[in-house]
């Protein structure tokens, strides 16, 4: 049986000021204590930044929650609220693991 997650993917949303740093950005620090909760929970097993120009991040949530459940989350992210990320759930299978 393969291993099928729900991935949330986060871009930039209209708020984002590309001339301001990744940390420095307004309301990400919300956007960071809000998928903590999910951390200490034991529901959130990877989630961070991406480095590249681009921006954005992931975060993949653990096994056994539903779609409508990572979305619910997702959308009541303070940092897509406002406007300064936006996201796409996107579903993933787990092809290789150590």
């Amino acid at each position: 049986m393969p291993d099928i997650r729900y991935v949330v993917m986060h871009q930039p949303g209209p708020r984002w000021q590309a001339d301001v740093p990744l940390f420095e950005q307004q309301g990400l620090q919300a956007h960071v204590d809000h998928y903590r909760q999910l951390l200490a929970q034991g529901k959130l097993a990877l989630g961070g930044p991406f480095l590249d120009t681009s921006a954005g991040g992931m975060m993949i949530p653990e096994p056994g929650l539903s779609e409508d459940e990572i979305r619910t989350f997702a959308q009541a992210d303070p940092a897509v609220a406002s406007g300064l990320l936006t996201f796409e759930l996107r579903q993933w299978m787990v092809g290789m693991q150590a």
